[in-house]
């Protein structure tokens, strides 16, 4: 199991990744096979990371056979949040 440093980690680059990848659009999804090897995320810890971002509201997460993120899409309050860090960043 992940450290509470690599699954901060974590979640961090899924939100970047969505947001990259979707370009802050909530009709756009990035498959869970897609942000696990892109990210290079183990199985486990991708699963866990959904569903706390999912817990959170910033993402909807569609699940297939063994709690395996399917697709994943930002939440509006996903989007804002991230808007706000590119904001942030000039």
């Amino acid at each position: 199991m992940a450290t509470l440093h690599e699954r901060k980690h974590f979640r961090d680059a899924i939100m970047k990744a969505l947001y990259e990848a979707t370009e802050g659009n909530r009709l756009l999804g990035v498959t869970g096979a897609k942000l696990r090897d892109d990210l290079q995320v183990p199985e486990q810890d991708l699963a866990a990371a959904c569903a706390y971002l999912m817990g959170e509201g910033l993402i909807t997460v569609d699940w297939s056979r063994g709690n395996t993120p399917a697709m994943v899409t930002l939440t509006h309050q996903g989007i804002r949040l991230m808007e706000a860090e590119e904001e942030d960043r000039g």
